[in-house]
């Protein structure tokens, strides 16, 4: 893979709504991630290649494998409502509709709190517990992964 190739593959990656990708090309990785969790500074990450200092978003394997671990701390703080599968997260029900919860809201078990987009199909996101919405996790319209926390419930 070409510097040119890698260059446009990169630009593609910023202007699309992915939020993670990892691209294993004879023998070489690339991973690349908008995800705030997963970044280090150039220390943590030890030797840098020329290209990784031009581009930012290019992480060792080791930030891709520390992920998980961030999220589960994060969750460790409240109850967590995950999601179910990989697709596309909707917070409010429709463009000009304000969000189903925010943080600070009081939900009930079983109120729907977002909706996640796969395949052209919509499933609702239900709360499985009654308490206060103390965190939302993610944006609207983020690309979200199966067993991501999607909010944090302080339990009432």
């Amino acid at each position: 893979m070409e510097i040119t190739d890698v260059e446009r593959l990169l630009d593609k990656f910023e202007k699309s709504s992915i939020r993670e990708m990892k691209l294993n090309l004879d023998g070489s990785e690339l991973f690349l991630s908008k995800n705030e969790y997963t970044q280090k500074t150039e220390a943590e990450a030890g030797p840098v290649l020329p290209a990784q200092k031009a581009e930012s978003s290019l992480l060792p394997k080791e930030a891709a494998e520390a992920a998980p671990v961030v999220q589960a701390e994060k969750a460790a703080s409240g109850h967590a409502i995950k999601s179910p599968l990989v697709g596309t997260i909707y917070l409010q029900p429709a463009a000009d509709k304000p969000a189903f919860v925010k943080a600070g809201d009081q939900v009930k078990a079983g109120q729907t709190v977002c909706i996640v987009e796969a395949m052209k199909m919509m499933t609702e996101i239900k709360s499985d517990v009654s308490g206060t919405v103390k965190e939302v996790c993610v944006e609207n319209e983020d690309l979200v992964e199966c067993e991501q926390t999607l909010f944090l419930i302080e339990e009432a």
